[in-house]
């Protein structure tokens, strides 16, 4: 089957007892034994299995090209399970030095900094990537491309190469890209992990994240004992929705990179302005490598104001449709001053503006963005 027909039909049918063609949503914590004390079901309690998360890990499962997934209650829950199962040589993780803040929170504010050693790098720089992995023992190499808030593009196939040769894992946050656009497992990656709050669930109304496994992958157990034992399965109603926002996936991506291209094109034109990032225009630094390794350019896009982070935010508060709210993915454009909202350490320019491109008419969100620059001109 093409994507779009496994994004409607993977890991459900026809309901066996009422011929349902929409897949039934299964709240249900606990199942009844038989007589003998068995389970004829398979399910025994929500924690192990539930047939909806089920439905959810076997769809993404063929979407992303993979064996098995496994649900969790947020990406940030997928991010750090990956950290927690991964096999531990010396509990060394490579991670790119523009990612999701929420990694840096993470690692900064928790244990999981104190439990592993982070070593940060631009993975667009393979010589740098290739150094640190020599450098020590290393058991796993995080890829975030395109990244948040840069947009920066890291070859995939390169970087999981040279993980490879190290002795560690390669995952991939797909998040941004969706199966729809870039397939990692096809470029040698070992894991791919996605917040499903953002494009898979598309909508806004979520929250949920999983990780998708090759055959055979040494992630598998762990990731299902922290799955089983810590407490962050998904529930139920995420997945339930989670699976019909597969359904729209591969037509909403389109519109999407449509739209972000066109807003992108015309933001680099205005002359309040400085830059553009946005691997779809031709002369962004990833461009190239986007158009090898994705089949669209994604619907996010970061532009930097000219002026300070005050002109910036002034910009952002006189938008009247496009939404200034933390996120990305769903139907509403979204907008972002990052550098306020992650502080002093954050690697986003004061005058960056990150959006997330909705299903809004992009002249709309054009015209929008217009008006707000006046203020910057």
């Amino acid at each position: 089957m093409q994507l779009e027909t496994k994004a409607i039909h993977a890991g459900r049918g026809v309901d066996s007892s009422t011929r349902a063609v929409t897949i039934p949503f299964h709240p249900s914590t606990t199942f009844e034994r038989s007589a003998d004390g068995s389970y004829p079901s398979g399910y025994e309690y929500i924690r192990d299995a539930n047939p909806t998360r089920n439905a959810f890990e076997t769809a993404m499962a063929a979407l992303e090209g993979g064996h098995a997934a496994v649900a969790l209650s947020s990406g940030m829950a997928a991010i750090t399970a990956v950290f927690d199962a991964h096999p531990s040589k010396g509990g060394r993780i490579i991670v790119p030095d523009d990612m999701y803040f929420g990694i840096r929170s993470l690692i900064d504010e928790t244990d999981i900094g104190r439990r592993f050693e982070f070593v940060a790098v631009d993975m667009r720089d393979l010589h740098a990537l290739r150094a640190a992995a020599r450098a020590a023992p290393t058991g796993l190499v995080w890829i975030e491309t395109p990244s948040n808030p840069l947009i920066r593009i890291v070859d995939i196939r390169a970087a999981c190469e040279i993980s490879h040769e190290a002795g560690a894992l390669a995952v991939v946050d797909n998040t941004w890209a969706t199966p729809v656009l870039q397939r990692p497992f096809e470029l040698g990656a070992d894991a791919v992990m996605h917040s499903a709050t953002k494009y898979i669930g598309g909508h806004s109304d979520l929250m949920a994240g999983i990780v998708v496994l090759p055959d055979a992958s040494p992630l598998e157990r762990p990731l299902r004992m922290i799955q089983r034992h810590k407490g962050s399965a998904a529930a139920p109603f995420d997945c339930w929705l989670a699976l019909r926002g597969l359904q729209t996936l591969p037509v909403r991506m389109r519109a999407h990179c449509d739209g972000a291209l066109k807003v992108a094109e015309a933001l680099s034109k205005h002359p309040a302005v400085e830059k553009v990032l946005f691997p779809g225009l031709p002369d962004d630094p990833g461009h190239g490598l986007a158009g090898r390794q994705m089949s669209g350019y994604g619907g996010m896009l970061s532009f930097i104001v000219r002026g300070d982070a005050e002109v910036a935010m002034a910009v952002a508060g006189r938008l009247q449709l496009v939404m200034r709210a933390t996120s990305l993915g769903g139907t509403h454009s979204l907008i972002e001053h990052r550098a306020s909202v992650e502080g002093p350490n954050s690697m986003a320019p004061a005058g960056l503006l990150r959006i997330s491109v909705g299903l809004e008419h992009p002249q709309d969100i054009i015209d929008d963005l217009c008006q707000a620059l006046a203020v910057a001109e």
